[in-house]
C-alpha cells in the first residue's frame, strides 16, 4: 500500500529524520484521505525537511522539494500548506525548492578549461533570490529594498502584494530566509487604505 518511504527521496540512500518521517507521513495521510489533493499528490515527493526557530515559542517547518516538481507543488500549495498546518498542529509549513549553487569557475576547473560556463541559475544571487520568491509564496514580492547599517551589516526590506492571507507569517518568512541564506530579511504588506 502507501508507505511514507514512497515520499521522501533522499540523495545517495541517506536516512531520512524522524520530522521527515513525520512529513512524509502526513502527505501519505493526506494523500489517503483528501479527495481533492490525491491526484496531484500521488506523483509528488520530497527531498528534505527542517525545522526552524522562529521565535522563543514557535517554530516552522521548511520542506524542500524537488526543483523539478516544484510547479506541480505550486499548483496545491496554498491548500497543501494549510493541510499540513492542521497536522502539524499549527506550526507554520514553507515549501521551498532544492536548488544547487555551483562555484565561481576558475581556470583550475576542469569545466571551465573546456569552456562551460555556470549558469546564473546556478549563482549564489539567483538562488537565494529564488529562495526568496519560494517563501513568500503564494504572496507576491512587490517591492526589495538593500538597506547598508552604519554597523556595516546589511538588511534587506520586502514589500508583499497579498493575495493570500500571510499577515501572521512575516515572522516565519525573516527566519526561514535567515536560516536559509544567512541573509537578514523584514517583511511588511502595504498599509491597507
Amino acid at each position: 500500500m502507501f508507505t511514507a518511504r514512497q515520499k521522501i527521496k533522499k540523495e545517495k540512500e541517506a536516512q531520512p529524520s524522524d520530522l521527515e518521517n513525520q512529513v512524509a507521513q502526513a502527505l501519505v495521510d493526506l494523500e489517503i484521505n483528501n479527495e481533492e489533493l490525491r491526484p496531484t499528490l500521488k506523483n509528488l515527493h520530497i527531498v528534505a525537511a527542517r525545522e526552524v526557530v522562529v521565535n522563543k515559542s514557535s517554530t516552522a517547518i521548511v520542506v524542500f522539494v524537488p526543483y523539478r516538481l516544484r510547479e506541480l507543488f505550486r499548483k496545491t500549495q496554498v491548500r497543501l500548506v494549510c493541510e499540513l498546518e492542521k497536522k502539524f498542529s499549527g506550526q507554520h509549513v514553507v515549501l521551498v525548492a532544492k536548488r544547487n549553487i555551483q562555484d565561481k569557475e576558475s581556470h583550475h576547473n576542469r569545466k571551465a578549461a573546456k569552456g562551460q560556463v555556470r549558469p546564473r541559475s546556478r549563482t549564489l544571487t539567483a538562488v537565494h533570490e529564488a529562495i526568496l520568491e519560494d517563501v513568500v509564496f503564494p504572496a507576491n514580492i512587490s517591492a526589495k529594498r538593500t538597506r547598508f547599517l552604519q554597523d556595516g551589516t546589511k538588511l534587506i526590506k520586502v514589500e508583499l502584494e497579498n493575495p493570500y492571507e500571510v499577515s501572521e507569517k512575516l515572522d516565519t518568512f525573516s527566519a526561514v530566509y535567515n536560516a536559509l541564506t544567512g541573509k537578514n530579511a523584514t517583511f511588511s504588506l502595504p498599509a491597507s487604505e
